[in-house]
């Protein structure tokens, strides 16, 4: 899978590139960022991305996007600035990630706005939901 080419339309900039993990049932989230744009790919397990879009006169205000990715669903997720979002490995294995942002991690002044997971300021429940 090519993750993120600089000669596609989506591509904004480079900023660095990273690798983080997940443990299975664990949720990270969630966060924003006022300035990067993420760039995330999935590159072994599975993931749940979430992210909820609370920017002012956004056309999109209010809405909550679920996307399932990683090795059974390869797939690059962009989450623009000032979306919140988070994530919970749903596979059995470890989720490793891999995100290119458009900027690099700035130690003194982190650009990371985090509310906790179950925060009321994101319309959004975790949990599994039977149907």
């Amino acid at each position: 899978m090519e993750i993120l080419r600089c000669d596609e339309e989506t591509f904004e900039k480079f900023g660095q590139v990273y690798v983080t993990t997940t443990y299975p049932g664990v949720v990270k989230g969630w966060h924003y960022h006022k300035v990067q744009t993420d760039n995330v790919a999935v590159i072994h397990g599975m993931l749940k991305l979430v992210l909820y879009d609370a920017r002012e006169g956004s056309p999109t205000k209010g809405e909550v996007n679920e996307f399932f990715l990683g090795i059974h669903n390869p797939m690059l997720v962009q989450i623009p600035k000032g979306v919140y979002h988070g994530w919970k490995c749903i596979g059995l294995e470890e989720a490793v990630v891999v995100n290119s942002p458009t900027e690099p991690y700035n130690y003194e002044k982190p650009d990371e706005y985090r509310v906790p997971f179950d925060s009321p300021t994101v319309p959004y429940d975790w949990e599994v939901k039977m149907m």
